[in-house]
């Protein structure tokens, strides 16, 4: 059995959970979430704990799919008592993001503003300078997922390291091209 799926997870203090077949629903302070629970896996409860049950047979699927349910329902647990964030910078001559209702509105370089518009459940902090944006949500898949999407916008380049990145990422940065001699074309004479 898989040893994340065998540990149990506490229930914290404001938080009420329902078990279904097939699916757990979770409800906090924050956020109401749910999660499917894949073929051959069960939740119990006992007191203030939750315990991820993986079924008989099933092989090595099963046993990828219980260490998987146990963390996403751990996850979710802890989403609707507290948010999950992932921090992106913004570097480039010029690059800045503001909050415009419920879009987030970026000058990345291009001839026009990008605007994206977020998905419900999701808030976006800028910071003063407008270079720093903050992903915030109950749902750490969801506020991963946007992350990854505003990230993709304007990718990193190696050269000058311009983009979207995450708060600490490092770029490997490539070498530009240099002169190989005098004349026309580079050609040595």
């Amino acid at each position: 059995m898989s040893r994340v799926g065998n540990k149990p997870i506490e229930i914290p203090a404001g938080v009420s959970v329902q078990i279904q077949p097939g699916n757990v629903r979770v409800k906090g302070p924050k956020a109401e979430l749910a999660f499917a629970l894949p073929h051959n896996i069960t939740v119990e409860q006992k007191d203030k704990v939750l315990v991820v049950v993986a079924g008989k047979g099933g092989g090595d699927q099963t046993r990828a799919l219980h260490g998987m349910a146990r963390a996403r329902i751990a996850n979710i647990v802890l989403g609707v008592v507290k948010d999950f964030s992932k921090n992106l910078e913004l570097n480039g001559l010029g690059f800045r993001a503001e909050v415009v209702g419920e879009k987030l509105k970026m000058t990345l370089g291009f001839s026009h503003p990008v605007e994206f518009a977020l998905p419900k459940g999701i808030r976006v902090e800028v910071d003063k300078k407008q270079t720093k944006v903050t992903v915030l949500g109950s749902d750490k898949e969801l506020v991963g997922q946007t992350a990854a999407t505003i990230r993709s916008l304007k990718k990193p380049e190696p050269y000058k390291g311009f983009g979207i990145r995450y708060e600490g990422e490092r770029v490997h940065r490539k070498a530009g091209k240099t002169a190989a001699g005098a004349g026309a074309g580079g050609a040595k004479k």
